[in-house]
């Protein structure tokens, strides 16, 4: 079986497995990160939303054999030394999570989000979040939250930094 080499939360890693197999189970069961959440398998849930050279992406659409030199981040590797990052500290403040199940898929793709966006209006919330699925229906919630990290990072957090 061929080795793939990437990088994940800031740490390099060294898999070995057909380079087909969807990243998600990689991450899963071959390095044991579970936040990536397997949903549906075929991109339209969101719940395995993680990043990709800084950009949101689905794992469960992209083979291993892919990802060979670049960088992934999940939930896992969002929060630093210093703690959480201000998207997460935003979800618990706003009391978002109900069952938690697609909790990480949304904060990732928030994190996406005001990357590009700092300032989103309800509008620009919830077209970015629109691929992401939410079966407790916290949207409302979510919405409040991303207005919430939005000032958090504009007080001084930088989402460059974390």
């Amino acid at each position: 079986m061929p080795a793939h080499q990437f990088m994940l939360n800031g740490q390099p890693v060294s898999v070995e497995s057909p380079a087909d197999l969807p990243l998600l189970w990689v991450l899963r069961d071959v390095l044991g990160v579970t936040g990536p959440k397997y949903g549906c398998g075929v991109g339209v849930c969101g719940a395995c939303t993680s990043h990709l050279d800084g950009e949101a992406f689905r794992p469960c659409l992209h083979p291993v054999g892919e990802i060979a030199g670049r960088e992934v981040r999940t939930i896992e590797g969002l929060a630093d030394a210093t703690g959480l990052h201000p998207v997460q500290q935003a979800w618990i403040a706003e009391d978002v999570a109900q069952c938690g199940f697609c909790q990480p898929g949304q904060i990732m793709a928030a994190v996406a989000l005001l990357r590009k966006n700092p300032q989103p209006t309800d509008a620009d919330i919830d077209a970015a979040m629109s691929d992401n699925v939410c079966r407790c229906g916290t949207y409302v919630r979510i919405r409040s939250a991303i207005h919430r990290a939005a000032l958090l990072l504009r007080s001084g957090a930088s989402l460059l930094e974390r």
